[in-house]
């Protein structure tokens, strides 16, 4: 981890993690932000009223537009992206798949085109796939390893490059400087879906990136308690970002869940800490084991981009994936034989989780399209928690014997 090819200042620090955006209750002087669940703000008078219409003042109207909880949310997770930068802002949404969706609306309208990774979470190629070609947005999907591959997939009319690094399941890694600096030959835009990664592995904004989204479900609230999500991006953007995800679509993050988040947002360095070194020590050894074909983990040096990892990632992630020899058969024993890591779908919690993606995140996405990403039927993802390294490693090898 002192390799000096690796990006630094990268990680947010638990300080951070603990106190931004939280500044104790101004009124109250209460060290925990208070939980705001109205609807309506009331106007002093009418002056004021059509004043915070039309941007005169900064009056709350309406818990759609904004809540004073959910904001405090969305200036932690700037800062976690962004830092001290007051050139970026955070818009959070209901959930993830609601911060994606908005976010490739903000940069695409109809007649647009996308340039998208093979393999990639089944509901975001699904979007891109199915949903968004009935509204005139196309999707060319690529190998995501390959900036030359983005490069060739350019149309006179597209105006996004997706990425996903690391993707879901596979953690293939895009090289975030190679598609900054084509798309800012080309004029496009780039769009990078580091929920895998979160803020304390990886930080797109540094390399240029244009929008960060995240699924906040996962390990940034960190407890399978609360669904959310977030962009994070300039402050122009996020102006559009807002005024269509939260206004428009009314994808609106409740109060209650954004303090969940914020609460969770607070232990994640350390809950990245710990799972990042149990799905290192994971990863090591299931590539000893005589029952698996394959590891994949940016942090072993049998991944094909393990130079690329520690040149843009400041830790390697708490996901390990591997290929059981015995194919779909051997999986599903896996999942079933598992004692302390359980069988659910999601990812980033305190609790470790093992899923086959085939059968269920991605059982959306066409065989072939899944086999082109490198999804194979005999896949199993397996996301660390902060449960006891050892107890983690060995209740997969059990199952694996």
């Amino acid at each position: 981890m002192n390799d000096s090819s690796r990006p630094r200042d990268v990680a947010p620090s638990s300080t951070v993690c603990v106190h931004a955006g939280e500044p104790a209750d101004a009124s109250t002087g209460a060290c925990e932000p208070p939980l705001h669940m109205a609807v309506a703000f009331a106007f002093d008078d009418a002056a004021q009223a059509a004043g915070a219409f039309t941007g005169e003042n900064d009056h709350l109207i309406y818990g759609r537009w904004r809540n004073p909880t959910v904001h405090a949310l969305e200036l932690k997770i700037a800062a976690l992206e962004a830092g001290a930068s007051p050139d970026y802002e955070c818009v959070a949404t209901a959930s993830g798949m609601a911060a994606i969706t908005a976010a490739v609306l903000t940069c695409c309208s109809a007649g647009d085109h996308v340039v998208a990774p093979r393999s990639m979470y089944g509901e975001s190629s699904r979007l891109l796939r199915e949903r968004l070609p009935r509204f005139g947005i196309e999707t060319t999907f690529v190998d995501q390893t390959s900036a030359s591959a983005y490069a060739g997939a350019i149309r006179p009319n597209t105006k996004l490059l997706y990425v996903e690094t690391p993707a879901n399941p596979t953690l293939l890694l895009t090289d975030l400087r190679a598609v900054v600096a084509l798309a800012r030959e080309k004029g496009l835009r780039v769009l990078v879906d580091s929920t895998f990664a979160t803020p304390y592995c990886q930080r797109p904004l540094a390399f240029g990136v244009d929008l960060v989204v995240h699924s906040m479900t996962k390990a940034i609230g960190g407890h399978g308690d609360a669904i959310g999500g977030a962009i994070v991006g300039g402050r122009a953007i996020m102006a559009g970002a807002r005024e269509l995800a939260v206004k428009s679509f009314g994808g609106v993050l409740s109060p209650f869940n954004a303090m969940l988040v914020a609460r969770g947002i607070r232990t994640l360095s350390l809950r990245q800490k710990q799972a990042c070194a149990t799905a290192s020590v994971l990863a090591n050894a299931l590539a000893e084991s005589p029952h698996v074909a394959r590891v994949h983990y940016p942090g072993h040096a049998s991944h094909p981009q393990h130079v690329l990892a520690k040149s843009q990632m400041s830790a390697f992630g708490s996901l390990v994936a591997f290929e059981a020899k015995g194919g779909i058969a051997q999986g599903r024993r896996v999942l079933e034989k598992v004692k302390v890591v359980t069988h659910a779908v999601s990812l980033g919690d305190v609790r470790s989780l093992v899923t086959h993606p085939a059968s269920t995140t991605h059982a959306s996405m066409p065989a072939d399209a899944r086999h082109a990403g490198g999804i194979g039927d005999g896949l199993i993802r397996v996301s660390c928690g902060i449960e006891e390294t050892n107890d983690v490693v060995d209740d997969v090898l059990r199952a694996l014997d």
